[in-house]
């Protein structure tokens, strides 16, 4: 049931400092090219309402935390390394940045909405580089990266294919196992593609045509335009809304959100991850150097309202990936026996039935299944009673 959200981008467009003020880890940031060579694999959060204020209660999280009814629940995030064109051929750390990918479900692409640097990450000053090359060229490494597996060795797939009963759509879904690709998806690329017949006489640009639909199946693309307050970003992003209209941005600014949630975690201010504004908690104990960097923070959500670094992740899990959130709760308790209220709440794949949830509980409640309640409704609901986000859930197993 787990996932990973992978952040891709070329090298100095801020990935890294996306990472730390999603994650508050320890990572290395510069404006250089290649500062992540190791992944950085850190624990994010999403949001969800959380269902404690619809029992009048407030809850006690084992994972992640609860703000003001806003449920943060942990996700995985990895920040791999910065992908130059030409990786796919093994350029720049290309193999290692692959490599790293297969781990993700869902792709945050960081982009410099500034155009501060060039196409190697290079800093040659904001406005002498266009965005669009760097939206564009990172999509087509990824397929090409998937055309390059599949042609390496289509004519061997082809021929056992036509020799034996496998069909070519398993033969590619074996392939590319570790991309996650299945049968059932090979085949939607195939006729998406508008292949038919014999596949020992399709082309290498056919297997191209395969290799998109397989990508955007598996590794979804959502854009986050960084290095928003950056001046001439602006008019960036709307260039960019025009000439790509099927790619979804959204605006951020990593840097101003890493301020904030460092604030925070200070006792500087008080500050909720997504929100339009904070509360200065002690302003009498500011430094000068605070007070300039908060109103400039100020000016930066008044003008954007968020720094958008939160919405980011959400739509990446509740809009790409579309799984939602669901609470175990009992009818007549909401505790455990520990006494925490509403202590847990699972991220769910999209159509996961009740009896999907037992197994996520525990796998003998899954296997022991005998039906659930709606905590809500009180009704009783059957094993392959489709769930629905903020459900809150009551397992009755025989599992002792």
């Amino acid at each position: 049931m787990s996932f990973t959200i992978g952040l891709v981008g070329k090298p100095s467009a801020g990935k890294s400092t996306f990472f730390k003020a999603a994650t508050l880890a320890e990572v290395a940031i510069a404006s250089y090219p290649f500062t992540t060579i190791k992944p950085n694999v850190g624990t994010g959060y999403v949001r969800v309402e959380c269902a404690d204020k619809d029992f009048g209660v407030e809850c006690n999280p084992r994972f992640g935390f609860c703000l003001e009814h806003t449920r943060f629940v942990p996700v995985e995030i990895i920040d791999v390394a910065g992908l130059v064109p030409g990786a796919h051929q093994g350029k720049g750390l290309g193999n290692q940045f692959l490599s790293d990918l297969n781990l993700a479900d869902v792709l945050i692409h960081v982009v410099d909405a500034s155009g501060s640097a060039n196409e190697k990450g290079e800093q040659i000053g904001a406005g002498k580089h266009d965005p669009a090359n760097d939206v564009r060229f990172l999509e087509e490494e990824i397929d090409l990266w998937y055309a390059s597996i599949l042609w390496k060795n289509w004519s061997k797939l082809a021929r056992q294919s036509s020799m034996t009963k496998k069909t070519i759509e398993k033969s590619i879904a074996e392939q590319l196992s570790a991309m996650k690709v299945t049968g059932s998806i090979a085949q939607m690329a195939i006729e998406d593609a508008g292949l038919e017949g014999n596949p020992e006489l399709w082309s290498e640009e056919d297997i191209k045509k395969l290799s998109v639909f397989l990508r955007k199946k598996t590794k979804p693309i959502l854009v986050a335009l960084n290095k928003i307050d950056v001046p001439g970003a602006e008019e960036n992003v709307e260039r960019l809304k025009k000439e790509f209209p099927d790619t979804v941005f959204i605006k951020c600014s990593a840097e101003v959100e890493l301020v904030l949630r460092e604030a925070a975690k200070k006792e500087i201010i008080k500050y909720v991850p997504g929100a339009s504004d904070f509360k200065i908690i002690k302003p009498e104990e500011l430094t000068d150097k605070q007070k300039n960097a908060i109103d400039f923070v100020k000016e930066f959500l008044n003008k954007n309202n968020t720094t958008g670094v939160q919405q980011v992740l959400d739509k990446a899990v509740f809009e790409f990936l579309k799984y939602i959130a669901v609470f175990p709760g009992g009818i007549n308790k909401l505790s455990d026996s520990k006494g925490n209220v509403l202590p847990d709440c699972f991220l769910m794949p999209p159509e996961s039935t009740a009896k999907d949830f037992a197994y996520a509980l525990h796998t003998d409640f899954g296997k022991h299944f005998l039906f659930a309640m709606d905590v809500r409704t009180k009704k009783k609901i059957g094993a392959e009673h489709v769930l629905k986000h903020r459900d809150v859930i009551e397992i009755i197993s025989a599992a002792k």
